[in-house]
Order: structure tokens, then sequence, then C-alpha cells
């Protein structure tokens, strides 16, 4: 049979979250979202989690959320654009002290949680959110086609479509609420074969049966997802034998 044309995909993970499987996930992704305390994390994990990312040659980037521990930054909040702009600044710094004395480089920003979702439909945050991007010079990563792209597109920021290997997705291309049957994927099989699809086709079947066109540069598997390591194993399995090669953005 004739063999697939070699592509390439970013595989992204949220890491310094606290989570068991942090060490093993590192060694699978291409690029390291780091919580920056705000959601999860503090400056011991941030360490930890970037020397890591440099031992594996894994870009860093920087996960800032609203100011919400309690809920692990998944509640909807509604700071003033100062207050969410300080919020930010705040975080952004304190991963680049500790990536600074870590000899490494914050390569990119992609907002956590109900953050991540909110800017995907709110103008408003959106541009709040591409202003601090583009202060630090760093590329946005997001959902495509959101409020989000088109901030970052007025701002002149790079901005790195994603989708997500172990998520839902509804019709409209935005991704279903934890609390839906679906939402959360955790059978190795089924989230590698959607991670080499979207990767190769930027195809995804959202809950309803409907198929999406979602075109990313970069996949996601959320740290938190039960058995995260091993979704990440089967993700680069399958991409291997698909031909697929795996590269931070």
């Amino acid at each position: 049979p004739r063999l697939a044309r070699m592509a390439a995909i970013d595989l992204n993970a949220d890491l310094g979250e606290g989570m068991s499987e942090d060490a093993e996930l590192t060694a699978q992704v291409t690029s390291a979202n780091v919580a920056c305390g705000f959601h999860a994390g503090d400056v011991e994990t941030m360490a930890v989690t970037v020397r890591r990312a440099r031992e594996h040659r894994v870009a860093v980037g920087a996960h800032p959320s609203y100011r919400d521990r309690e809920n692990f930054g998944r509640s909807p909040m509604n700071p003033s654009p100062d207050a969410l702009q300080a919020d930010l600044e705040a975080q952004l710094s304190a991963l680049a002290e500790v990536a600074v004395g870590a000899m490494v480089e914050v390569r990119y920003l992609k907002p956590h949680g109900a953050l991540y979702n909110r800017i995907a439909i709110d103008p408003e945050q959106a541009e709040v959110v591409a202003r601090v991007a583009a202060a630090a010079g760093l590329p946005l990563v997001g959902l495509p086609h959101s409020a989000i792209e088109a901030a970052a597109d007025r701002l002149r920021v790079r901005f790195v479509r994603e989708a997500f290997a172990d998520r839902g997705y509804l019709p409209d291309g935005r991704l279903a609420p934890r609390g839906e049957p679906g939402a959360v994927l955790s059978d190795p099989e089924v989230v590698a074969l959607r991670a080499v699809r979207l990767a190769r086709e930027h195809r995804v079947t959202a809950l309803d049966g409907t198929e999406i066109t979602v075109e990313a540069a970069s996949l996601c598997v959320h740290g938190d997802t039960p058995g995260a390591a091993r979704l990440a194993r089967a993700v680069r399995a399958a991409g291997l034998q698909d031909r697929l090669t795996f590269d931070s953005f």
C-alpha cells in the first residue's frame, strides 16, 4: 500500500497542576503549558516542570488562568479588563522569572480553563489577552476561528490554532462543557485515532454526530484527564505508524 505523506503536528499538555503523571507525560509531548499559580501550581512546581521540559527538549509555554484555585480555574468569572490584565501579567512574570533561572525561554501563551473558553467568544476579554501576549512578544494558542484569533490578528500576534484529542466537540466547533456525556475522552485507542484524523484531515465528529472541520497546528492532551500519559503515548504511537512527525510550533 502507498505510504501516507509526512505531516507534522505539535502535541501539548497542561503541566505543573499537581497531577501524578506529569513526569511521564512531559516525556511524550513537544510543548508544556505550565500552570502559573492562579489555578494550580506555585514557584516550586513551575521550577520542576520547566526543568523537566528542558531535559526532554520540550517547549515551555505560560498557562495562566482566572484567579480561581478553588475551582481549578474552571469557574466563569468577570474581572475588569484592568484586573484581568494585571493577573495575566503577574502570572507571566512569575513563570518568566523561573524560566530565566533554569535558562529556558517561555515560547508561547495558552490560557487555561474558563478563561480559554471565554476568550473564544468574548471580544473584550480576548482583546486583553491578545494585548498581554503582544506586549510579551509571545504567540497565542487557542481555538480556531474564535474571538481570540480575531484579536490576535488585529494586534499582529502569531496565533496557533489548537485542537483537543481528549475532549468532545459541539457542532459549532466549541468544546463540550465538561459535565456533558462524551465531553472528556479517556480511551487511548479512541483518542489516538482522533488525534491522527485531526492532524491528517482536520476533521472531528461532534457529539451529535456532525462532521466538523478543526484546522490546528497543535493537539492537546489535558494533564488531568484520566490516564493522560497513556493517551499521549497512544497518540505518539499512532502518529509514528501514520508517518506523523511531532514537533513544537
